[in-house]
């Protein structure tokens, strides 16, 4: 072979002959030819190693060297193989990374195209969790798309993050003329060579694809004080280079790449593991990272990092614990008398944990810490013993009669078993406690099927009770200590008791069968349930279960809604009302649906639910969204009601009427204006536009809706109502008694809210941020628990989520924050709310009835209208202050009454502009139209005209 294109240079060591066969396979298999492998042997390797490599050169003699350096350092190691390659770019890998089929290629032309001097792509590394692999997670920024920068600078996440400890290539002519090389004193020179050479070549080239796959699983543990030394050196390398503020984040990677992992996973280390580590990292950890750097990590993070600074090892488990298990109260709480609240060892600004809110929960809403110090076996016998953590500002009544017992439940929840807890012994920390109890008498399984029982602790004060998961760290328990079981069905179904640590450190005991009688049964049953017959019995089962499933699988549904259901003859009268999917009992279908019944029109209404029926009416017929019933009650429905769309592939039957009351005015481009629209396929939009074709009315409450919502969904003029939202007559209610009366008192939600009335109620209503079809929790823009730390003795914050998000809220004080998104009707949320913060939400244009503050909180502004597109420009006709960070939206907020003034006109202008049509008596006018043929005769408002 000419000079090769890529030279890889693989350093055999760890993981043997399996390990370098993976890697020189990966090699020899790229689809770029000019590509030679050289496998760099340590001094002493195991015969078997030198043999595979040999035979590995013997087989492809023009694209396989061996190098023998007589040197056993890795670095050394890699040194030789920079030194011996004749690529134009060369490669480095550990034995057992593995190049993706293409990585030189992609490598090669980039660089060539480029000239650049270094080119870098993705990496994964191993889990832990045998062979699954993931990228980190930082690296989906830095490799969004291929690209090309001039200085390291431009991607500073090239030293920021250990980027280029793997999956990269550098210019061979580079390497020389720098004089670049692996620290050969430094056990991590991997770590500071990436850098280094990122900061002397010229141009570099990022890929989006990945190189390399197969990296091993990072441990800090095994050699911390290295990883250290080589975090400090390229530390120096960006102090050399000017570049403080990248130092920083440098530090902060650190703390979460590195040592934040090491801290989690000190609950599988053993004892002697755990203090080794803790007295490395006191040795060489302080002053590595400043505390300024540390303090930026959330509360129980930078907890952890301080205690394996101090080398406090069990402290370090502590943390860990609580880093395992999210909201677990884990060490005791002091409560300073200023109210902060500080990890046990504090006062110490880096063990401020006031942010996690513990302090504002009482005893029995507290996730504790209940730590199993001690499990011992003696036959049937066990002690056991823990201590149970309690923070110093609540905990068991002092006056109570204090008990405790243990709780062993099978993993399925359907059974439990007690035993009392012999002695405990509270004090200004905690509760130390201990019990013995015979395990044989006590847990009587049946024997197949509960095998798996989970120990908790249940304690009780006479008034209110705690119940706690007992934690233990990975070996306090072994096969030493097992006891005899004895199920009720004998024990040819288990004979011991072996206890053991879950994933998530709780204790539990599992049922086995170690002695010959238990063995051969489980055998036998094993033969009985496996062997040919038995196979076929199970997959027939498994037949009849898809078939089963089939039943209750959509498109079965839709395809006999279509065939069957849509011949059913027609309900007279029948109504199904829908809100949001199902997802609650308000909006226009409750206000029309509460006027139907207010008029006593003889209509039967049926509401539709998606999972839990709270809060729906109980005198009307409920059906689940989806049901069997769901499908029977729109197929013979006379009318259909919502807000938001019934199922697309549900076609309409032939004599129904469909009132679509929509949710609220656009900002945002919708239906085919949405570039996401325009992206789809042709059958796609055809759906849209046939499921938009059901409509018979579809309210607008203003000449904007008309020329958006309407134009977007290409609606006729014949099916418009210009009434107005039903859900918006109880603002415009409010707001006639508001000026009549005042606004005091306030209406009986608020006293259910626990709103007390000396504080203004402010509501936090944010857009939805996801795409249809997704569900999950959100991370509020607003940072709430700052909020109540500011405002909390003037304002109360309700938060309200979009109804397809959850909000995730931080604990605070009582009657700060408090979270509505469950509530049904958000217009009973508005008609008690003084100030309305919001974004990009609809909710904006029906608040401005009210004629109350409104203040925009848009951090992303001009990203979120460049994104999704806008119909127009909110600063030019917000309804109040548009802000773009907390500390102006604080500000606004400190000074409302100036902001309520000078923003009065606009709001008047804004109303008028988006609720032209909203009048008060939109359900009155909308039952007129739609429900006409059942009303006694009087003038119904015709189609069309509805409002004007």
């Amino acid at each position: 072979m000419s000079t090769p294109d890529v030279s890889c240079v693989i350093t055999a060591g760890e993981g043997g002959e399996d390990a370098l066969a993976a890697s020189l396979e990966s090699v020899l298999d790229q689809s770029l030819r000019a590509v030679e492998a050289l496998v760099v042997l340590p001094a002493g390797a195991p015969a078997g190693l030198r043999t595979a490599a040999g035979s590995a050169a013997v087989r492809s003699p023009d694209r396989v060297r061996v190098l023998d350096p007589g040197t056993d350092g890795a670095a050394s190691l890699r040194n030789a193989g920079l030194d011996a390659a004749l690529g134009t770019y060369v490669l480095v890998l550990d034995a057992g990374e593995r190049l993706q089929r293409h990585a030189c290629r992609n490598l090669w032309e980039a660089g060539t195209r480029t000239r650049a001097d270094l080119v870098a792509g993705r990496w994964s590394r191993s889990t832990g969790e045998g062979s699954k692999e993931r990228e980190p997670s930082w690296q989906q920024p830095l490799f969004a798309r291929s690209r090309t920068v001039a200085r390291f600078t431009e991607a500073p996440e090239l030293a920021v993050r250990d980027a280029l400890v793997t999956g990269f290539c550098v210019r061979r002519a580079a390497l020389e003329r720098h004089a670049l090389r692996y620290d050969e004193d430094l056990t991590h020179s991997e770590v500071l060579f990436g850098p280094l050479v990122a900061a002397v070549v010229g141009r570099i080239a990022l890929v989006r694809r990945r190189i390399v796959s197969g990296r091993a699983a990072p441990d800090a543990g095994r050699d911390l004080a290295g990883l250290v030394e080589a975090h400090r050196r390229v530390c120096h390398v960006l102090a050399a280079q000017g570049l403080a503020e990248l130092r920083e984040e440098r530090d902060k990677s650190f703390l979460l790449d590195h040592l934040v992992p090491l801290v989690r996973t000190f609950p599988e280390r053993p004892v002697a593991a755990r203090e080794r580590v803790a007295a490395t990292a006191a040795r060489v950890l302080p002053d590595v990272v400043p505390e300024r750097v540390l303090l930026t990590l959330p509360p129980v993070e930078r907890v952890g990092v301080r205690l394996l600074e101090r080398g406090d090892a069990d402290g370090v488990l502590t943390a860990a614990y609580a880093l395992r298990r999210r909201g677990v109260v884990a060490a005791p709480l002091s409560v300073q008398d200023d109210g902060r609240v500080y990890w046990q060892g504090g006062p110490d600004p880096v063990l401020d944990v006031t942010e996690l809110g513990h302090q504002y929960r009482p005893f029995d809403e507290l996730t504790l810490m209940n730590r199993v110090t001690r499990y011992e076996a003696h036959g049937s016998r066990v002690l056991l013993a823990g201590r149970l953590v309690l923070p110093s500002h609540t905990g068991p009544a002092p006056d109570g009669r204090l008990t405790a017992r243990l709780e062993f439940r099978v993993r399925d929840g359907s059974r439990a078993f007690h035993a009392p807890v012999d002695s405990l012994r509270p004090d200004a920390t905690g509760i130390s406690w201990s019990t013995g109890l015979d395990v044989t008498r006590l847990l009587r399984p049946f024997g197949p099927r509960d095998t798996v029982w989970d120990a908790r602790m249940v304690v009780e004060d006479g008034r209110t009770r705690s119940v706690s998961d007992l934690f233990a760290a990975h070996d306090l328990v072994g096969p030493g200590e097992r006891s005899p079981a004895r199920p009720r069905l004998g024990r040819t179904t288990g004979d011991t008791w072996q206890p053991y640590v879950t994933l998530r450190d709780h204790l539990a005991l599992r049922l086995e069968a170690r002695h010959r009688p238990a063995r051969t049964a489980r055998g036998l049953v094993h033969y009985a349930t496996h062997f040919r017959p038995a196979r076929r019995v199970r997959l027939a089962l498994r037949a009849l279960g898809r078939r089963r499933d089939r039943l209750h699988a959509r498109g079965f549904k839709v395809a006999v809604y279509r065939s069957w259901l849509l011949r059913l003859p027609k309900r007279r009268g029948s109504v199904v009302f829908e809100s949001h999917m199902g997802t609650c009992y308000g909006d226009s279908p409750r206000a029309v649906h509460e006027e139907v019944r207010a008029r006593g029109l003889r209509l039967r209404p049926v509401w539709v639910h998606a999972d839990s029926t709270e809060g729906f009416p109980t005198d009307v017929r409920l059906v689940r969204r989806w049901s069997w019933r769901y499908l029977w009650a729109l197929a013979r429905a006379e009318y259909w009601v919502d807000n938001q769309g019934f199922p697309q592939n549900l076609d309409k039957p032939s004599g129904t009427t469909y009132l679509q009351t929509w949710h609220g005015s656009a900002y945002k481009r919708m239906g085919f204006d949405e570039t996401r629209v325009r992206l789809q396929n042709t059958p796609q939009r055809e759906r849209l536009q046939q499921a938009v074709h059901r409509f018979d009315h579809f309210l607008v409450r203003s000449e904007h809706d008309e020329r958006t919502l309407a134009r977007a969904y290409r609606l006729p003029e014949r099916t418009l109502l210009r009434t107005g939202y039903p859900r918006n007559d109880v603002l415009l209610a409010a707001r006639a008694r508001d000026e009549a009366e005042g606004r005091l008192p306030r209406p009986a939600l608020a006293a259910e809210l626990g709103l007390p009335d000396h504080r203004k109620v402010v509501l936090y209503a944010p857009t939805f941020r996801g795409r249809p079809g997704t569900r999950k929790r959100q991370r509020l823009l607003l940072d709430a628990a700052r909020f109540a730390e500011r405002f909390g003795d003037t304002y109360t914050l309700l938060v309200r989520a979009h109804y397809l998000e959850a909000a995730s809220l931080p604990a605070c004080p009582p009657g700060t924050v408090v979270d509505v998104s469950r509530h049904h009707d958000v217009s009973e949320i508005l008609a008690l709310t003084d100030v309305l913060v919001t974004d990009y939400s609809s909710i904006m244009f029906d608040y401005a009835l009210l004629d109350r503050p409104i203040v925009l909180f848009a951090p992303d502004l001009d990203a979120y209208a460049a994104e999704r597109g806008s119909y127009f420009d909110l600063r030019e006709k917000a309804p109040g202050p548009v802000t773009a960070t907390e500390e102006e939206l604080f500000a606004v907020l400190a000074r409302l009454k100036t902001a309520e003034t000078g923003f009065q006109e606009r709001r008047t202008a804004f109303a008028e502009e988006f609720g032209a049509y909203d009048r008060g008596d939109a359900a009155r006018a909308v039952v007129d139209t739609v429900f006409a043929r059942h009303l006694a005769p009087s003038r119904t408002v015709p189609t069309g005209e509805a409002g004007r």
